[in-house]
């Protein structure tokens, strides 16, 4: 496995961390091109626990990115100290960052998580002790999912580190307690991108498809 791009993601990177916070990895990796073409394919995803740590195979986080993942997406807007790796090639994914983006791609993307946000603090049981905390966890992550979908509706970039980390947890334990308040939330989000945004309707899948050939000469190594 020859991994390209790799970083500290999540709570550490949106500023949302605290003491007992866990430390969330992400990357992408480029498998020998030669073993792309046996009988049985390599795996696209490798997931750790300890640590936490998710890599995916260039050609999976190319499909992810260009349907706007919210999560693969930011692999390549991280801020500058949260790189752990960085090779040529992943310094090339990062130039073409921009080309990954289309605005109904973004739409889809960034609201349907923040909904499914929504229906996990709606659908929770007030009598789980546990589920208290459950839920600030999906408030902060459907506020953030609607900021950083705007964002980039608005602004054509992905905003990682948020601006008003407080804001967010504050938004997070009111959600949490009155669930029905992030109804509010959500409708002034889909209003907001019913207006023109600065994003193309679709992706560029022309330098990612370019890239990804880069990769595979760059990688392609003779079978014993």
């Amino acid at each position: 496995m020859h991994i390209l791009l790799s970083g500290i993601v999540g709570s550490t990177a949106y500023g949302l961390a605290h003491a007992g916070s866990d430390l969330d990895r992400l990357g992408l990796f480029a498998a020998p091109t030669v073993d792309l073409h046996g009988l049985h394919r390599p795996a696209e995803s490798h997931v750790t626990t300890a640590p936490d740590r998710t890599l995916h195979e260039a050609a999976k986080w190319c499909r992810l990115a260009l349907a706007c993942n919210p999560t693969a997406s930011e692999l390549v807007w991280l801020p500058d100290e949260l790189y752990e790796t960085r090779t040529l090639l992943g310094d090339e994914l990062i130039g073409i960052r921009r080309s990954f983006l289309g605005a109904d791609a973004v739409r889809r993307a960034y609201l349907g998580y923040a909904a499914q946000q929504f229906r996990k603090l709606t659908g929770r049981d007030p009598a789980d002790p546990a589920a208290r905390v459950r839920a600030a966890k999906n408030a902060r992550h459907l506020v953030r999912l609607v900021e950083q979908g705007l964002a980039l509706h608005e602004t054509g970039e992905v905003v990682v580190r948020l601006a008003e980390p407080e804001r967010v947890r504050e938004l997070g334990e009111r959600f949490a307690r009155w669930p029905a308040d992030a109804a509010g939330l959500l409708a002034a989000a889909e209003a907001r991108f019913d207006r023109p945004g600065v994003l193309p309707v679709a992706p560029d899948e022309a330098p990612a498809e370019a890239w990804l050939r880069r990769v595979r000469a760059a990688h392609l190594t003779t079978a014993a």
